[in-house]
């Protein structure tokens, strides 16, 4: 299994509507995406412009290819990319430990 992270930065002031859009976005898009496992979703108490998305796939390719290259990706920028205040910075990773 792959963790996407992605560390997110949106307009400030528009905390509550990024809230809804980003659970809309992935209840009626990322979920429909081949390889998709599930997701979290965590807004900062410091910096409340700042969230942190993590999605779980079944490969890297289900994100990187079958996601990013899909008519899905248009569709979920099209929902939580007015918010961004600059492209989110986005990594994978692989579980080493679990506890």
């Amino acid at each position: 299994m792959i963790l996407e992270l992605a560390d997110i930065r949106i307009k400030p002031g528009h905390e509550a509507e990024f809230e809804e859009a980003i659970a809309r976005g992935l209840q009626t898009v990322i979920s429909r995406a081949k390889g998709f496992q599930g997701a979290k979703v965590n807004k900062g108490v410091e910096s409340p412009d700042r969230f942190i998305l993590q999605i779980f796939w079944n490969t890297l390719e289900d994100h990187t290819v079958g996601f990013r290259e899909s008519p899905l990706f248009t569709e979920w920028r099209a929902i939580v990319g007015p918010f961004f205040a600059a492209p989110p910075v986005v990594e994978h990773f692989v579980l080493t430990y679990k506890s």
